[in-house]
Formats: C-alpha cells, structure tokens, sequence
C-alpha cells in the first residue's frame, strides 16, 4: 500500500482495547474519508463481539491477517505499551500508514528502530498524542510563546487518576505499565512542547509498587533556566488532578483540562493586575488527531506528531525512569 492516498482511509484496528470506542471508532463516524474496515484481536470471540457492536465488517484471525489484507490502507495500533513498536515495525513492513497510541514505544532505542524503519518508507508513521491537534495547544503556546507572561522562569504540570491496582494493563510491569507511561507522558510533553526545548533532570522522586511507578515527581531545567515540574499519579492521596501552570516575569497562565479540553479546559491569565478567563471548543482531541491523519496519508499536511518527536519525548522518559532507580520499559518479546 506504500505511495497509495485513497479517498477513504480503510483502517484496521490491532486489538479491542477499550480507548478504541472514544479515539477512533467515534471520530470515524463524524469524520469524513474514514471507515473502520477491520479488526483483530487476541481474543477471537471479543474481536467478533467489538465488530458485531460497531458494525465492523471484517473480523481477522490474527493481526499478521489484518496486515496482510490488501484492502487495509492504515492500522491504529492501541495495544499496551511493550507491544507498540512491535506491531507497528509490522505494519511499516507491511506498507500500512500507522496511528499507533502513546506511548511511541516502550523506550527510546525501540523508538530509534521504528523511526528508522518508518524513515525508509513513505508510509504516514503518527504517535496518537491527540492533545497536540487541537486548537488549545496552539492557543497556549501564542500565550506563553507569544510574551504575554514575559519571560517564562517556572511551570508546573500535573496529571493524577484513580487506577487501583489490579488486573488493569497500566499495573502489569511487562505489558509496560506504570504512571509516567500513561497518564505521566501527558505533562511531559505538553512542557516540553510549550518551552521549546529538552530538559535536563535536576531531581526526580518515584513511589513504586513491583516495579511499577504509582507516582513520579520530576524537576527539570529547560533551556532559559526555567523550572519545570511534572507530576504523575495512577494511585495515590491526590486522587485526580489535570492542570498545567507557567508564571513569567509579567503574569501567570493556568489552564484546568489541559490534556483533554473537550471536558471544558479553561484558561486563567493574570497580568498587570487584570485577570482574564476563556474557554475552549469541546469538540474532542481525538477527531482533530484523526483529521490530521488522514490529511497527512492524502498528502495534504505533514505529520504533526511523528517518530522523531515520539523518539525526543521517550529519551527523557528513559532517563527519569533512570534516575528515579527505575528500569527503562522493555518491548514485550514474541
């Protein structure tokens, strides 16, 4: 399928996970060009049930199947983490164009490889960081960018959700669980997106359970001096919390929702004494991400959060992992 920009993206789908209903079987069905045209799963009977309930026409066996079907143009790829590169060097070699879930991979060498494979090819290879594609990101990067909060000298991101541990993939260490992975690589990346730059590690804290980080705090030097800290929690005392925070020499910016504003983000700036308050589309992240990658695969825009932004952004995952006396993720071998 390599070279080939269909009218209508035919995507097949490599599991049955769950985040499958909200981040592409809905936006498929109120995006234009977009059919859902197969799926597989390692569980036969609950690939024909997800097909049966979301009128999915083709049910493959196994996902070497699905990647071999010539009528596939594309694969979204939402399997747990230690799988991602994996199935996504699959489907480069098969000549699919990918939509492969975040994390990119389980660390930054497997990143390295698939951003060298999908280099190779002029195959569309996109992170599903859906927080990247909509119009909020742009709008806090003209606020913290653009100098209305003067020079920028701190910023604090933050994001905690209840997951008790259990059987859920995010406590299994060799399915590449843990809080930085998930719910942690929201902060990190929006901070670094925002400030411009790779930070270097000037402490980091992690509370662990069999390996698993429930919570990681970071501090992080990014270039200008500015301090930035992260915090991540899948299980803790503070049982939610998504919020980022930048102060400059000239004001304050805080943003509630930040990672998902179709839940209703809203933005705070203080500045000389006068304090300002404004909303943001509720349309979701995820219809926006699956715009892009279809207009990307058209040839129509580039892609906005591909492979050497996904290798960046695990580089310093790696390294707090490493500083905190935690182990790198490593891929779930076959």
């Amino acid at each position: 399928m390599t070279g080939v920009r269909p009218a209508t993206l035919r995507v097949g789908v490599l599991g049955a996970a769950r985040i499958n209903s909200s981040a592409i079987i809905a936006p498929a069905g109120r995006i234009e060009g977009i059919e859902i045209a197969a799926i597989a799963a390692r569980d036969p009977h609950r690939a024909r049930s997800f097909a049966a309930e979301h009128r999915i026409a083709q049910v493959h066996a196994d996902y070497e199947s699905l990647l071999a079907d010539d009528r596939i143009d594309a694969v979204y790829v939402p399997l747990p983490a230690a799988l991602h590169g994996r199935w996504t060097l699959a489907a480069i070699r098969a000549g699919k164009h990918v939509l492969c879930e975040k994390p990119f991979t389980a660390n930054a060498p497997e990143a390295e490889q698939v951003a060298a494979a999908a280099a190779s090819t002029d195959t569309v290879v996109m992170e599903a960081y859906h927080s990247f594609h909509h119009p909020l990101r742009r709008r806090l990067q003209e606020i913290v960018g653009g100098g209305m909060l003067g020079r920028i000298h701190s910023a604090k991101a933050s994001f905690c959700v209840p997951i008790p541990p259990g059987r859920d993939i995010r406590w299994d260490l060799d399915l590449g669980g843990g809080g930085l992975l998930d719910v942690g690589y929201y902060p990190l990346r929006m901070l670094r997106d925002l400030l411009g730059s790779d930070p270097s590690v000037d402490a980091v804290e992690a509370r662990s359970r069999g390996g698993i980080d429930r919570v990681m705090r970071a501090v992080l030097r990014f270039e200008g001096n500015v301090r930035a800290e992260v915090v991540s929690s899948i299980w803790s005392r503070r049982l939610f919390a998504s919020v980022l925070a930048v102060h400059g020499s000239e004001g304050r910016l805080r943003v509630s929702s930040p990672y998902h504003p179709q839940m209703g983000s809203v933005v705070r700036v203080d500045r000389g004494g006068i304090r300002t308050r404004e909303g943001t589309t509720r349309r979701a992240t995820y219809d926006y991400q699956l715009e892009a990658f279809r207009d990307a695969v058209r040839g129509h825009a580039p892609v906005l959060t591909g492979a050497p932004e996904a290798v960046a952004q695990m580089r310093v995952i790696d390294e707090l992992y490493t500083a905190a006396g935690l182990e790198p993720r490593r891929p779930l071998q076959a």
